[in-house]
């Protein structure tokens, strides 16, 4: 199988000087003004005359403020970043119009992402050194691991975390060395104990980062809620200690997340099922089951791997993955059952096995595959789907 190219972004920690940091947090500024502005143009357009404003007329409008005396500030920073954030709002109502997304939201100075993209007009990358427009010096970028041999970057995005760190995001083109053959295929059941159980038995524990460090953190909250929201230089450090506290976590998190997917996609072709339960949304965040799909699913397409995902609501865990009987009820502090049939059976294992097996019905036959026998001999009135997910290419 032969993969091609894809896009591929690749994330550094850089150190601004004064000046450069200044000049950023100057072209945060005007980004999240120019949206802000072109979003309530575009609002009160389709709110009051119902007529659908496009990237090209919030383009000519942003020229027309460039020229006024209270906005010529615009001016003074690097226009591609102002250019880009239109085209991603234009992004966003395109996603709306199509119901693929709610509608646009203004950008709040203190809670929305701090980021600057950047088009090849905007950065000049020279022998390992990215200058961007409007500075002299290069970044002092710490390139901890080398960019694709050859790569030219497409696309610079710049950004600034709660914990005051600084970032840049290099998108080139990449060609991932496909992984040897895999012989083996596995059913992934995720959950709260168990980040994710395998259908050959194995169980990977949930390191569960957020309760491990959630004391510095309500402390740090605690503290910053002491704080008079007059009191501009002591609350600014109190909220850059919770950030620092957040940030620790989701690093931690990533940082797993990343071997974790990357050894299950080299190894074996996966399938996984993913449950919602709101009881449980503090233990299901911390487990971060989205952005462990997420990461298998690019993970897959780049190694030659095939995902899977099976319908949320199939029923693994009350499935028997012996005879097919479907038990009326599992609830969750039922990790050992019995069926009737005299199979035992752990009930995370077995969901996996149950996943594996209609993750193979689906390669095989395509989705909309039936549920399997509500007791033996017998057929449930329950119709279950089981939806794929696109396959890599080859």
């Amino acid at each position: 199988m032969e993969i091609t190219h894809v896009k591929r972004a690749f994330k550094y920690r850089f150190y601004p000087t004064d000046t450069q940091a200044a000049e950023l947090s100057r072209t945060f500024g005007c980004v999240r003004k120019v949206y802000n502005m072109a979003l309530q143009a575009r609002s009160e357009a389709w709110f009051q005359r119902q007529e659908r404003v496009n990237y090209n007329a919030t383009s000519a409008m942003l020229t027309a403020w460039k020229k006024t005396e209270e906005l010529a500030y615009l001016s003074d920073v690097s226009s591609v970043p102002l250019q880009q954030t239109l085209r991603h709002l234009q992004g966003a109502f395109s996603n709306f119009w199509a119901k693929r997304a709610k509608y646009p939201t203004f950008k709040s100075r203190k809670k929305s992402r701090r980021s600057a993209e950047y088009t090849t007009s905007g950065f000049r990358y020279r022998n390992g050194a990215l200058t961007l427009a409007k500075m002299t010096e290069p970044l002092a970028v710490v390139w901890s691991r080398p960019l694709p041999e050859g790569a030219q970057p497409s696309t610079v995005t710049v950004s600034q975390d709660s914990a005051g760190r600084w970032f840049v995001s290099v998108l080139c083109d990449d060609r991932p060395a496909l992984a040897a053959p895999a012989n083996a295929v596995v059913g992934i059941d995720v959950g709260i104990t168990s980040l994710v159980t395998l259908s050959t038995g194995e169980k990977i524990t949930n390191p569960r980062h957020e309760r491990k460090d959630r004391e510095r953190l309500a402390k740090a909250q605690r503290a910053l809620s002491r704080k008079a929201k007059g009191d501009g230089t002591n609350r600014a450090k109190a909220r850059l200690k919770v950030g620092r506290a957040h940030a620790r976590i989701a690093d931690r998190r990533r940082d797993f997340l990343h071997k974790l997917t990357t050894r299950l996609v080299r190894e074996n072709l996966s399938v996984r099922n993913m449950l919602k339960n709101r009881r449980l949304s503090r233990a299901i965040g911390d487990a971060s089951w989205t952005e462990l799909r997420s990461m298998l699913e690019y993970k897959a397409d780049w190694y030659g791997r095939e995902v899977i995902a099976v319908d949320r609501w199939y029923p693994s865990s009350k499935l028997c993955s012996t005879c097919g009987a479907l038990q009326a009820k599992m609830p969750l502090n039922v990790r050992e059952w019995t069926c009737s049939c005299g199979a035992t059976h752990d009930r995370d294992v077995n969901a996996a096995k149950n996943i594996l097996a209609a993750g193979l019905a689906v390669a095989a036959c395509g989705d909309g595959v039936r549920p399997q026998r509500s007791t033996p001999g017998g057929q449930s009135s329950m119709k279950q789907e089981v939806v794929p997910l696109p396959r890599s290419r080859g």
